[in-house]
Formats: C-alpha cells, sequence, structure tokens
C-alpha cells in the first residue's frame, strides 16, 4: 500500500518540479544572446566613432547593414542622422540641415529577434 502511495505522490510532484527546472534551462542562453548582441553593438560603435565628423564614413544615412558580417545568427544594421535643433535627443528619420551634431545608432539582432540599441553623439565642433 505504501509503494503505490509513494508512485502516485511521485507521479503528481515529479511533474511539478521538472516543468519549471526546463523553462529555466531553456532561457539560460538568453543571457548570453543579450550579453554578446551588445558586445556587438559597441564594437561597430567603437569603429565609427573613431571618425571625425566630416569624414565620408560619418555621411547621414537610415538603418542599413553594417558592412562587415555579423557573427551567425545576428544581424546588425548601423544609422547617422544629423541631429535637429528643436530637440537634440529626437532625430527624425528625414534628416534636418548639418546642425553640428551628428547621432549614430547601431542596432544588433539576436537569433531570437530582439533589438538592442546603442547611440553616440558626434560633434562639429573643436576639442
Amino acid at each position: 500500500m505504501e509503494m503505490i502511495i509513494l508512485i502516485v505522490m511521485t507521479g503528481i510532484l515529479l511533474p511539478a518540479i521538472i516543468v519549471p527546472f526546463a523553462t529555466g534551462v531553456k532561457g539560460s542562453g538568453k543571457p548570453e544572446m543579450v550579453t554578446k548582441a551588445m558586445f556587438l553593438a559597441q564594437q561597430r560603435m567603437e569603429e565609427l566613432m573613431k571618425f571625425d565628423y566630416s569624414r565620408p564614413e560619418l555621411t547621414p544615412t537610415n538603418l542599413t547593414p553594417c558592412p562587415t558580417p555579423p557573427p551567425t545568427g545576428y544581424q546588425w544594421q548601423f544609422e547617422i542622422l544629423y541631429v535637429p535643433y528643436h530637440d537634440l535627443m529626437a532625430a527624425g528619420s528625414v534628416n534636418p540641415p548639418d546642425t553640428g551634431y551628428k547621432r549614430i545608432r547601431v542596432r544588433v539582432t539576436d537569433p531570437e529577434g530582439t533589438h538592442y540599441d546603442v547611440y553616440a553623439l558626434v560633434t562639429n565642433f573643436p576639442n
């Protein structure tokens, strides 16, 4: 009789323990993807930030794929826009005239389709 009760209790409790464990193991790769995506975004941003304001590499452009391929499963894009006078933090998709500020955005998309954006501001003023 005790064996039957043990088998029934095990059948009830085992799924209650295994389901959360399996879910946790399944989601354990997400922090690694986030870290890798942010590393790739920072890496590309550093490549763009080394250029002077007037260099052709910083010509304003809408969101376009980066010239070098990212690691498998990831996608990256960048955009460079003039920042408008009236709102230095919200540049629209239509470029205003040259204001002395350019906003650079690097976007990395992980294999699950989540976007990660990194922003920087480049000025045309002497140091």
